[in-house]
């Protein structure tokens, strides 16, 4: 017997050649299933998406909290610094109206609607966050502009203006508020 050759009763013809039309087609087996097929993959799913909600529901309320913040901020885009000297006087007045809104907004209104002076600044310095070296340029402001008439706040420098400006945005951005 040759090894070309079938065995089997009609697989070939005469001539030893199989006949196509006999032939099965071959059998694929079915695709893997994509679902997971133990308990931990289900149960690390539901604990990753426990963990995504409730670090939503926490910057959620970390938004909500901070509303005060970027109203204080938008307070303070607004207050346009001009070069006229009465502008000016009454510029640096807003500011440090808008960081005693502030600290109200965040802090209970006995603890903070006394301050003033010295203990205003302390006050500032003590709860700052990471804009502490912001503090000296709003110690000048909170013991001047409270106290001095629009003569002397006009006799400020524009760049120490500007930079009061961008002590009180980095304090209002930066400060830490008790939860």
């Amino acid at each position: 017997m040759s090894l070309t050759q079938s065995t089997a009763p009609g697989a070939a013809d005469g001539a030893g050649v199989v006949s196509l039309a006999k032939l099965a087609d071959i059998v694929t087996p079915p695709p893997p299933s994509w679902a997971p097929q133990t308990i931990g993959w289900p149960i690390l799913a539901g604990v990753l998406l426990l963990a995504l909600a409730w670090a939503g529901w926490r910057a959620w309320r970390r938004y909500r909290a901070n509303r005060y913040r970027r109203e204080a901020l938008a307070a303070l885009a607004g207050v346009a610094m001009q070069a006229d000297p009465a502008r000016q006087a009454a510029a640096l007045r807003d500011m440090a109206v808008l960081l005693k809104r502030t600290a109200l907004a965040a802090w209970p209104r006995a603890e903070v609607a006394s301050l003033s002076g010295a203990g205003w600044a302390a006050f500032l310095q003590a709860h700052a966050g990471r804009a502490r070296d912001a503090v000296p340029l709003l110690s000048t402001l909170v013991h001047d502009a409270e106290y001095r008439d629009d003569a002397a706040l006009a006799q400020w420098p524009a760049a120490q203006v500007q930079a009061v400006a961008a002590a009180c945005r980095r304090w209002i951005a930066e400060h830490h508020a008790p939860v």
